[in-house]
């Protein structure tokens, strides 16, 4: 039965951050609010958690997990990005895209692409992830909340509580998020593609 959390969606309660903060790093699986949908996210280096994860969502391990980042130091850590990537990506950070980049050796290599050895990443522009991020001292993994047969991604906390909460263990209430995914960009050719078109704006990649 999953826990269920009211937080600020501008102000978080620090007593509360740390308390899902606790859950994720002894292996739980949340859902949280972000800048698009809600999400999946659990603990970088749990591996057990990570394949929750994708047994939730319906994928294998060729669909893209994002590493879900504080800032564009920390991203770096884990995704080679050079100058003119660079600038893309500050461009557009914090907010609602996911980048594909190729991945560093700091990325388990369970979670990255496993023919081309590349990532996603994201800094979200929300309080109640970035609270969390910051309380854990790392990235968290990643995924729209989109569940097998759904047509888009859950927004209502009380929807994911009632449909997920033997499968959660954690539900992270921040008011209803914008029913709309990421848009995801991949960089690695040199030229942004689009992947995915969602609530960011493509018109700032020339797209």
């Amino acid at each position: 039965m999953s826990q269920y959390f009211d937080i600020h969606p501008l102000d978080p309660q620090s007593r509360l951050i740390k308390q899902a903060a606790q859950i994720v790093g002894k292996g739980g699986l949340i859902a949280l609010p972000t800048d698009s949908s809600y999400a999946l996210a659990c603990r970088l280096d749990d591996k057990a958690a990570v394949e929750r994860l994708r047994r939730l969502r319906g994928i294998d391990d060729k669909h893209h997990l994002t590493l879900m980042c504080r800032d564009l130091s920390e991203l770096g850590n884990f995704a080679r990005v050079d100058n003119r990537q660079y600038r893309w990506i500050k461009g557009a950070t914090p907010g609602p895209y996911v980048f594909i980049l190729e991945a560093t050796k700091e990325v388990p290599r369970r979670l990255s692409h496993p023919a081309r050895k590349t990532i996603g990443v994201r800094v979200p522009d929300h309080a109640i992830p970035q609270a969390l991020l910051n309380e854990l001292g790392q990235p968290m993994i990643s995924s729209t909340l989109q569940l097998p047969g759904d047509a888009a991604p859950l927004d209502e906390p009380l929807e994911i509580r009632e449909r997920l909460q033997k499968q959660l263990d954690l539900v992270i209430c921040g008011g209803t998020a914008p029913a709309h995914a990421c848009t995801v960009i991949d960089l690695t050719s040199g030229e942004p593609v689009l992947v995915r078109a969602g609530r960011g704006d493509v018109a700032r990649f020339g797209l």
